[in-house]
């Protein structure tokens, strides 16, 4: 009797059971399946290539980073090395030869040099005149320099109105004997290009919404010795004034005092040219990177600047920036040193490079001259190293190919 009333209740489980079929053909089922299976490899793929990417670059990395660390004694697997980079490495054993301390005349010659200050000019062309007049003054030996107007100026945008004012700096170049004397122990081959110091440096007034300004300022300096005029050159350089510092040169105009007649008031009007700048100093700097530690080791070693007098009262100090990208990342300042014709700073800075590669760097070096009491700070020159710059690459790619190692070289200072 009790198994009479179990049998319904197993015959209505089975009828559920094949109730509870997929309701979807086969043809469905299998082009399901498919898709997944395809999404699967596609994904595979993809995981697959990051793979091969991430390795290639990795091996490409360590090859441009690291690619001396097994130039002593080790061979590595990859020997076909570019002819490049064979030269690189040929210049970066003959520095190592030297001792890495190349003495002060071998940065570029005067033509190099001269070459490097032209690319340096604005490409961008200029438009406009300055007016203004030159007086020496015998009686007094004062030379004495009247801004009078600037006419046609043009900015870089014509939706920003224009306000202008005009840079003076009245340089004394060396002799040209003098210039032969001071590197005849320092320099073997090629000559020494010319080297200038700052005498004066003056600043008109601002006129503000002006295409047509009109200055009329006076300046005048006394000049010790007659001979002196014949090696000062006047440049005029006219600004646009910028709240922030950024001023933007619109052109200047470069006058050698020595060449014109100036007995008299003489009014000149000459037109702007392409500003370019001028040699004012050396800097021997050491750079050493660490990839492991993901630091820059940035060392000042020594400043050789012109002077045409012995001030004892006037020191220098320098302010070394790392940028990445136009961005600062950090910057640094060295203590104040009295200045002489050749000043010693043997002071090495780090700076780290947390996420930032070091490809991207670049260093820019600012040397000031103060007084004993720090109230006053005055730019003497600036110069740039970093692998964007074509006359500065020669150093930045052996500081890469020699990590770890120190490679101190000299570089123009310039303003």
């Amino acid at each position: 009797m009790l198994m009479l009333r179990d049998y319904p209740v197993n015959s209505g489980l089975a009828a559920a059971a094949g109730a509870l079929r997929i309701p979807f053909s086969d043809i469905a089922k299998y082009a399901a399946l498919g898709v997944s299976v395809t999404l699967l490899l596609l994904a595979i793929s993809l995981l697959l290539w990051q793979t091969y990417r991430c390795c290639t670059q990795g091996r490409v990395r360590r090859d441009t980073v690291g690619g001396n660390l097994f130039a002593d004694g080790y061979s590595t697997t990859s020997s076909n090395y570019s002819e490049e980079q064979t030269k690189m490495a040929d210049m970066g054993a003959e520095a190592r030869r030297r001792g890495r301390c190349p003495v002060p005349g071998s940065f570029p010659s005067s033509e190099g040099a001269t070459g490097q200050l032209k690319e340096q000019a604005h490409q961008q062309k200029v438009h406009g005149s300055l007016c203004f007049s030159l007086y020496h003054d015998q009686t007094q030996s004062r030379l004495v320099v009247s801004v009078l107007q600037a006419e046609g100026l043009r900015g870089r945008s014509d939706t920003r109105s224009l306000h202008p004012f005009v840079g003076l700096r009245l340089l004394w170049t060396e002799p040209e004997d003098e210039r032969a004397e001071r590197f005849v122990n320092e320099e073997a081959e090629g000559k020494a290009c010319a080297m200038s110091t700052v005498l004066q440096e003056w600043h008109t007034r601002i006129v503000k919404n002006s295409c047509n300004p009109l200055f009329g300022d006076q300046f005048s300096c006394s000049l010790r010795q007659e001979a002196d005029l014949q090696h000062i050159t006047l440049r005029m350089e006219v600004k646009d004034f910028d709240k922030f510092s950024r001023h933007v040169i619109l052109g200047e105009v470069r006058v050698p005092v020595g060449d014109l007649k100036i007995l008299y008031p003489l009014e000149l009007q000459e037109d702007l040219q392409a500003p370019r700048k001028d040699l004012v100093g050396q800097v021997l700097l050491s750079l050493k990177f660490l990839p492991t530690a993901q630091r820059l080791e940035v060392g000042l070693l020594k400043i050789q600047t012109l002077l045409k007098e012995t001030r004892s009262n006037i020191a220098l100090y320098s302010r070394i920036c790392v940028q990445c990208n136009q961005c600062k990342l950090r910057h640094q300042k060295t203590s104040a040193v009295v200045q002489c014709q050749m000043t010693v700073f043997n002071q090495v800075f780090m700076f780290p490079l947390p996420e930032c590669p070091v490809e991207d760097c670049n260093i820019v070096v600012s040397v000031y001259e103060t007084n004993a009491s720090g109230k006053f700070k005055n730019l003497i020159g600036r110069l740039t190293v970093g692998k964007d710059r074509t006359s500065e690459d020669l150093h930045w790619s052996l500081m890469m190919r020699s990590v770890c190692q120190p490679i101190a070289r000299w570089h123009p200072l310039l303003i």
